[in-house]
């Protein structure tokens, strides 16, 4: 089950059951199945105070995965903060949707398997959110 959550923010205007469908072709087309996955749009502070508590990590960021998956299942917790996303999205020159469609599916590519910190990893997983926003269309 795909649920959508916030804390301090309204909620964004997207068609739920629209994404939970492209999600789990997302999922599908890696292989995954979906299980309890979580999304929780936030703020900056946040997202800072989930980074620093959780992660020992002391910056702002677009999203942190959680991942509970097992197995073919995809499973977490995703934590978007809705104030990175518009401003990576002004930065980039991109629509706001596209910025927060890509930023939903980072998440659950990074649930698939899919790491972006490695070398040369990032071009994988942009080539992968590439396609996936490509299902979108």
């Amino acid at each position: 089950m795909i649920t959508y959550n916030t804390i301090d923010v309204p909620m964004p205007a997207f068609r739920h059951r629209d994404i939970t469908a492209w999600v789990k072709a997302v999922a599908a087309a890696h292989g995954r199945r979906v299980g309890d996955v979580a999304y929780v749009f936030c703020n900056d502070e946040k997202i800072l105070e989930v980074n620093r508590q959780y992660l020992q990590h002391d910056y702002y960021t677009d999203i942190i995965t959680f991942d509970y998956s097992a197995g073919d299942v995809i499973s977490g917790d995703l934590f978007i903060s809705l104030d990175t996303v518009r401003t990576n999205a002004e930065g980039l020159g991109v629509e706001y949707a596209d910025e927060l469609h890509r930023v939903i599916i980072h998440g659950i590519l990074h649930l698939c398997g899919i790491n972006d910190k490695g070398p040369g990893e990032r071009e994988i997983m942009e080539a992968e959110e590439d396609k996936a926003l490509a299902m979108l269309k």
